[in-house]
Order: C-alpha cells, then structure tokens, then sequence
C-alpha cells in the first residue's frame, strides 16, 4: 500500500517544482519574485479570512505557470497555467473537488482573462495577486514591464499633461498613464477585507511617489 501524500508534503514538492520550471523564465516583473511574494501572500490573507489554505496556496504557486511554456500567442498564459496545473493536481492525485477550486483560482486571478472569482479562495488568489502590483513593489514592476514593452514611440510621461488630467489615456504610448488606467484602480477590486485594508496602504504609497513626482517635475 502506497503511503498516502499530505498537504504539506504537496505544497512542499510543488513549490520546488514550479520554483525550478520559473529559473528558465527571464521575466523580473512575472518571474520566480512574483510568484513567491502572491504564495505568501495569498498564505497570509487566507489565513485571516478563514479561506482554504491549500486550495490558496497551491492557486497562487501555479497561477502564472503558463508563463514557463512555450507561448505562441495563440492561448492565453492563464489558459495554459490551468492545462499544467491538470497536470501536477492528476500527478499527486488531489480529489476532483479540491481540483475544481484550486483550476478556478487560477482562471480568475487574470485581469485580462476576465472571469470574476465565485469562491472565497478565488478571491484570495486574485487579491494577492493584484496587491503586487501596487506598493512600492508594484512602482518597481511597472517600471520593469513599461521598459521591457516600450517601443520607440514610448515616452515616460505625457510632455504636456504628465498626471492625466486632460488627455486621453494611453499606457501603451505613455508609462505613467498606466497608474490611471489601471493600477489606482486596482484597490476597488479587492474582494476580502484583508486585501481591501493592504490595497490600500499600498495605493496611498503609490500617491505619494506621483506627488513627490510632480513636485520634482515642477520644482518652482
């Protein structure tokens, strides 16, 4: 008779796992840094608000996985996290329930993706995974990932109107638009309390790096 695997056991190889599929993935701003930060805190919000903490904590481990694949453009990251994710859940023999919620999590976690977290442990995923990217851990990812997608129409900053209050705005032309369109926004969509509470110390954060901006772009 095979001895039967525990929770932490799994937890523990999985980790190891998907810690060595992400040494591949040269991504600072969705590589091994992010995925560990949203494990702890994914962790530390389920723990506050009475949710699954395999459930969270596998979710968080493998919510980005598609990102070590090979991507085409044809699907999806978060498509392909749930396809290896079926993998590793079938390979350690978790129950089809469990297998369920953990699946979801990782669908909803994506903002692109578009699917809104009907369970608790949904929402603790997509909470951890959102609060990295405000904070000051978030200021740093922006400016990583605005780097690395820029092109060579790509400015800092609007010239004439750097904090948005008059233009249209478009983040894929201006970097600091990306704060407006989407990442002060963010705190609005937490779905826990926990997350609520740390969205928005981090949002507060973030105001004051776009104050001490502004007031160094206009020193007079």
């Amino acid at each position: 008779m095979e001895p039967v695997i525990t929770e932490t056991q799994i937890l523990l190889e999985v980790h190891d796992e998907v810690r060595e599929r992400f040494m591949q993935v040269d991504d600072l701003a969705h590589g091994w840094e992010h995925v560990s930060r949203v494990y702890t805190l994914a962790q530390y919000i389920a723990e506050r608000e009475g949710a699954n903490c395999f459930v969270c904590a596998m979710a968080a481990l493998m919510h980005d996985l598609g990102r070590t694949a090979a991507q085409d453009g044809s699907s999806h990251h978060a498509d392909l996290s749930m396809k290896l994710a079926i993998e590793i859940l079938n390979r350690y023999q978790v129950a089809p329930e469990v297998q369920k919620d953990i699946l979801h999590a990782i669908i909803a976690h994506s903002f692109s993706r578009g699917v809104e977290p009907v369970t608790l442990e949904a929402g603790v995923v997509r909470d951890a995974d959102r609060l990295d990217a405000l904070g000051a851990i978030g200021i740093m990812r922006w400016a990583i990932t605005g780097t690395v997608r820029r092109t060579p129409e790509t400015l800092s900053y609007h010239p004439d109107d750097p904090f948005a209050e008059t233009h249209t705005l478009d983040d894929n032309h201006y970097m600091l638009d990306h704060f407006y369109a989407k990442l002060l926004k963010l705190g609005e969509t937490m779905t826990t309390e926990t997350g609520r509470v740390l969205a928005q110390r981090r949002t507060a954060f973030m105001r004051t790096y776009l104050y001490e901006f502004a007031r160094e772009l206009r020193p007079t």
